[in-house]
């Protein structure tokens, strides 16, 4: 009798990674196929427990829940401890929880708050995970960190949202520092800069002119986006880290 060849490992077995805001939208494609790929994954959500619950209950093994409000001060050290503690360890961040808040000019209370607001989640709580990793992954050997910015990290947003697009740059400023400063260590970053994808946001933001407009004549699917993130996360391209990989469909083109 001939014996069967062994089953082909699959990309990212053994590996063990939180996603933050993955009750939906881009982080739920991101976890999806990060788990699909043989990962262990913490799905992170702050307010949709159904969705984040939903989301671990369709991928069964492999999968956990972790809540943690992002935009309060101090709750990412949390988030990232109970996912370490319901994984085991953590290899891989995946900084993708993030909103689109207004910062008005013509209103200065609604200015600073939206300056605060948009620091915090976008920004702060997103360095505050990194910084766990970058505590936590040298005694492992190294880890990978890959940061949702945004083409507004670029161009910059409108002017609505100015704040918004300062910190998307912030964020992705330090994925660039966090790959220099830390390769050593085998700690690898990088920056994901998505336009306009196929979101609840996205349906109601994007009219048929813009649309139209758009070289692809769609939004980006967030399985595209999902996509990216798991060949980061296999280190099979490490040489990539400190780089930015725009998404757009060719929308803003460097």
């Amino acid at each position: 009798m001939t014996a069967q060849a062994p089953q082909s490992a699959l990309p990212l077995d053994g590996k063990r990674i939180l996603v933050t805001g993955a009750s939906k939208g881009i982080g739920a494609a991101i976890a999806r196929t990060l788990h699909r790929e043989g990962a262990r994954v913490a799905i992170h959500f702050n307010s949709d427990a159904t969705g984040a619950e939903a989301l671990a209950a369709e991928l069964g093994e492999r999968a956990v829940t972790v809540h943690a409000d992002l935009s309060t001060p101090g709750s990412a050290a949390r988030a990232w401890g109970e996912a370490r503690e319901a994984l085991g360890s953590l290899d891989t961040l995946v900084n993708n929880a993030g909103a689109w808040l207004a910062s008005p000019v013509e209103d200065a209370g609604a200015w600073s708050a939206g300056w605060e607001a948009n620091l915090q989640l976008n920004l702060v709580s997103a360095a505050d995970l990194c910084r766990e990793a970058l505590v936590d992954f040298p005694a492992l050997g190294g880890g990978a960190i890959i940061n949702i910015t945004s083409r507004s990290a670029h161009r910059g947003d409108d002017a609505d949202h100015l704040a918004y697009g300062a910190a998307k740059a912030g964020l992705l400023s330090l994925t660039k520092g966090i790959a220099r400063g830390y390769g050593n260590l085998g700690v690898l970053a990088y920056a994901i800069a998505p336009g306009w994808v196929d979101t609840g946001l996205a349906a109601g933001a994007v009219s048929k002119a813009v649309l139209a407009g758009l070289p692809l004549r769609e939004v980006t699917p967030p399985e595209d986006v999902a996509e990216l993130v798991a060949f980061l996360a296999s280190g099979r391209s490490r040489h990539l880290t400190g780089s930015t990989i725009d998404i757009t469909g060719a929308d803003y083109v460097r």
